[in-house]
C-alpha cells in the first residue's frame, strides 16, 4: 500500500526531468520538473518541523491554485500532520471561523490575496500558533511568517543533514490521516471528511481503470484546488503517469482570476480540461455568442451540424452504427468546416473534459461530444476520495455517469438496505479503499453514513447490464407526496431551467403537501427586457405559460410525472448564490436554507391566493428581483 509521499517519490524517481508545475507569476508561465518540485517539498517539510509542526497537527490551506499549493500539502503530509484544505470562497465570517475551530487548525498557510480574511478572524482562533504567507506583499504581523524563511530554513538542514528528509517522510505510513475536507454545507453544519494518504493512492489507481494519460498530457486546472474532484483527478492522478498540471494565473481578485483563464488556455494548450455544470453551461454559452457573431448563415449550418451529429453519435457507444454510416461524410464536413474552428479557442491541443462535482445534464454531454470535446462524466463524492465512475474515450454511454471503476464494490439498495438488481434505482452504496476513514469528531454522522465498511450515499441511481452506473439525484432531496410517494427534483429543475427561457434557476417543493411548488428566480435580463412591453403580473403569467410545455397537453408532457410538476409557484425576491448561502461552493443548491429563507411564499402557494401565480406576494418580489 501506497502513501501520497511514498507514492510522490518513486514519481519523481520515474520522471525526475518532465516538467510537473506550470505557473505564470510574470509575462510567461514557468515549468518545475517532477525533482525541482521534491527539493522544493523536502526543504519545506523540514522547514515546517524545525518550526514546530508536528504529527496529526491541522495545517490550514487556503490559497487560490498555484505551484505552493502542492508543494505545501506535500511538505505537511511528509510531517504525518493534517491538511485543512479551505475554498477561497469562503468570507471571513461564521463558515470560515466554524472550519478554522472545528479542525482546531494550529497553523494556517494561506496566500497573499486570502490574508486579510485570516487576520480579520484569528482573534477567534485560540488555537492559531502561526500564520504562513505565500509570497507576501506586506508587512508582517508577529504571529506571521514569510513562507520562503521555513523554506531557507529546511535547505540549512538539508545542508547538514543529506539524509534528513529521508528520515522524516520515512515515518509516513498509508493509514495516516490526510486531509479534512469539509463538505459544503447543504445541512446544517459542515461535516470533516477524513481522508487517509491510502484513501486517495487507493482512488489514484482507481483513476486509471479505464483511461490513458500520456506524459506529454498538460491540464489547466481552473477548479479550486481544495475541490474534491480537482484534488485527485488533476493534481494526484496526472502525476501517475508523469503528466503536467497548469495553475490559471493568480489575480488581485477571484474575478480576476477568471478572467486569466481564457487566455491562460491559450498560453498551456492543454489536453484535458477539468469541468463542473456550471462551467460547461458557460463553455456552451460562449461558443453559441461566437457562432452568433458569424451570422445567420452561420447559425443556420450550425444547428444543422448539431442536429446530424448527435443524431449520428446516439449514446456514443454506438456512434455511427447501422444506417447512421450515411452521415459520416458530413460529419467530416462539419468538422472541417465549423468544429475545427472552436477547438483553436480551448488552445487546439484539447481531447476531452472529464466533467464532475455535479450531474450533467444530456444535453451538454451531447453538445459537446457533437464539436469533437467530449465531456465525459463522472460521479463520485468527497467521502470516496472521490472518484466512483467515469466515462472516458474507450468507454462510454452519454447520459449515464460512466463505467463504476476497479476496486470498487457497488450495489443499489432499497429504503431497507436490500440490494436490488440491474436497471432497479435505490440508493448507490459503496465499498473500498477509497472510502473515508470517517467524519472528523462525528462519530454519530460516521455510523449513519458508513455501515460495515459499507459507504451510504445519499445519491440515488441504477446500474445498467453492463455496469454503467446512471445517477438521478439525492436521496436526501426528494420530494415527499401527501401519500408518502418519494421523486427525486434535480431532473425536473435541469430541464425546466433548459427549456424556459424566462426562468433562471428553481427549486421545487414538496412535503407530504397535497401538490408541488416551486421557488423561482426569473431571468432578470429578459424580464427587464419584457417590462417595455408588458407589466409584471403579465410577465408572471408569462412564465406560468412556459411551465405550461411539461404539463398535460404541452409538447414535453411525458417527460416527467404530472404530481411532481409544480401546480403554482412563488417568485423570488433575489437569486440564490453563494453570498446568501442558497448556493454552495461547489455550485449546488442548499434546499434548506432555500426553503428557509422563502418560507413565507412557500407557505403561500398552499393558499387560494398562492394558487394564482399573479398574486401581488409574486408581483412585489419580482420588483425587487429586478432593483
Amino acid at each position: 500500500m501506497e502513501s501520497i509521499i511514498s507514492f510522490f517519490t518513486k514519481k519523481v524517481a520515474q520522471y525526475p526531468n518532465n516538467t510537473l508545475l506550470w505557473e505564470k507569476d510574470g509575462p510567461t508561465f514557468k515549468p518545475t520538473t517532477y525533482s525541482e518540485a521534491l527539493s522544493t517539498v523536502q526543504y519545506l517539510a523540514l522547514g515546517l518541523r524545525a518550526y514546530g509542526i508536528k504529527p496529526e497537527q491541522r495545517v490550514a490551506l487556503l490559497s487560490e491554485g498555484r505551484n505552493l499549493w502542492l508543494i505545501s500539502e506535500l511538505a505537511v503530509l511528509s510531517n504525518r500532520a493534517i491538511t485543512v484544505p479551505l475554498s477561497t470562497k469562503l468570507e471571513a465570517d461564521n463558515d470560515l471561523i466554524f472550519r478554522l475551530q472545528h479542525s482546531e487548525s494550529s497553523y494556517i498557510i494561506t496566500s497573499q490575496n486570502q490574508l486579510p480574511k485570516v487576520r480579520k478572524i484569528k482573534e477567534n482562533l485560540s488555537q492559531l500558533d502561526k500564520i504562513i504567507v505565500f509570497k507576501p506583499n506586506t508587512v508582517l504581523h508577529e504571529d506571521e511568517l514569510d513562507i520562503q524563511q521555513i523554506i531557507d530554513t529546511g535547505k540549512e538542514i538539508i545542508a547538514e543533514d543529506a539524509l534528513a528528509y529521508k528520515t522524516l517522510s520515512g515515518q509516513v505510513k498509508p493509514g495516516d490521516i490526510a486531509t479534512i475536507t469539509y463538505t459544503s454545507g447543504t445541512t446544517a453544519q459542515p461535516k470533516g471528511i477524513m481522508l487517509t494518504q491510502r484513501n486517495y493512492t487507493a482512488n489514484i489507481e482507481q483513476a486509471f481503470s479505464y483511461i490513458d494519460i500520456p506524459a506529454y498530457y498538460r491540464t489547466l486546472v481552473v477548479l479550486p484546488w481544495d475541490h474534491a474532484f480537482a484534488h485527485t483527478a488533476a493534481l494526484y492522478s496526472f502525476m501517475d503517469t508523469g503528466a503536467s498540471i497548469a495553475s490559471v494565473q493568480v489575480g488581485a481578485t477571484q474575478l480576476e482570476t477568471l478572467k486569466n483563464f481564457s487566455n491562460n488556455i491559450k498560453e498551456i494548450q492543454p489536453h484535458v480540461l477539468m469541468s463542473v455544470p456550471a462551467m460547461a453551461k458557460n463553455f456552451k454559452k460562449n461558443i453559441e455568442k461566437g457562432i452568433a457573431q458569424k451570422g445567420k448563415a452561420t447559425q443556420h449550418m450550425f444547428r444543422w451540424a448539431l442536429a446530424v451529429s448527435y443524431w449520428y453519435n446516439g449514446t456514443g457507444n454506438n456512434k455511427g452504427r447501422g444506417i447512421k454510416w450515411i452521415a459520416k461524410p458530413l460529419i467530416a464536413l462539419f468538422e472541417k468546416l465549423i468544429f475545427s474552428k472552436i477547438k483553436i479557442g480551448f488552445g487546439g491541443n484539447l481531447r476531452f473534459f472529464i466533467g464532475g462535482g455535479a450531474l450533467l445534464d444530456l444535453d451538454l454531454q451531447q453538445f459537446f461530444y457533437a464539436i469533437g470535446l467530449p465531456m465525459y462524466q463522472g460521479y463520485g463524492l468527497s467521502e470516496a476520495s472521490p472518484i466512483i465512475s467515469a466515462n472516458t474515450p474507450r468507454y462510454h454511454k452519454l447520459g449515464s455517469s460512466g463505467k463504476v471503476v476497479n476496486h470498487l464494490q457497488i450495489k443499489i439498495c432499497d429504503n431497507n438496505g436490500v440490494a436490488l438488481s440491474a436497471g432497479q434505482t435505490g440508493e448507490i452504496v459503496v465499498k473500498g479503499e477509497n472510502v473515508m476513514h470517517g467524519y472528523w469528531r462525528n462519530p454519530e454522522a460516521t455510523k449513519e453514513t458508513i455501515k460495515d465498511g459499507w459507504l451510504f450515499t445519499g445519491d440515488l441511481g441504477y446500474l445498467d447490464k453492463d455496469n454503467y452506473l446512471y445517477v438521478k439525484g439525492r436521496f436526501k432531496s426528494l420530494l415527499i407526496g401527501s401519500d408518502g410517494e418519494k421523486y427525486s427534483p434535480e431532473g425536473i429543475e435541469e430541464a425546466i431551467v433548459d427549456h424556459c427561457e424566462l426562468i433562471d434557476q428553481i427549486m421545487l417543493y414538496n412535503n407530504q403537501n397535497a401538490y408541488t411548488t416551486a421557488i423561482v428566480v426569473p431571468n432578470i435580463e429578459k424580464v427587464k427586457g419584457l417590462l417595455k412591453q408588458y407589466t409584471h403580473a403579465q410577465i408572471i403569467t408569462m412564465i406560468d405559460q412556459e411551465l405550461g410545455v411539461f404539463k398535460a397537453g404541452g409538447k414535453l408532457s411525458t417527460l416527467f410525472p404530472q404530481r411532481w410538476l409544480p401546480s403554482t409557484f412563488a417568485i423570488a425576491s433575489e437569486p440564490f448564490s453563494e453570498q446568501n448561502k442558497l448556493i454552495n461552493s461547489t455550485m449546488k443548491m442548499v434546499r434548506d436554507k432555500v426553503a428557509e429563507m422563502f418560507h413565507n411564499e412557500i407557505e403561500l402557494c398552499y393558499t387560494p391566493t398562492g394558487k394564482k401565480v399573479d398574486n401581488l406576494k409574486n408581483i412585489e418580489n419580482l420588483k425587487l428581483l429586478l432593483q
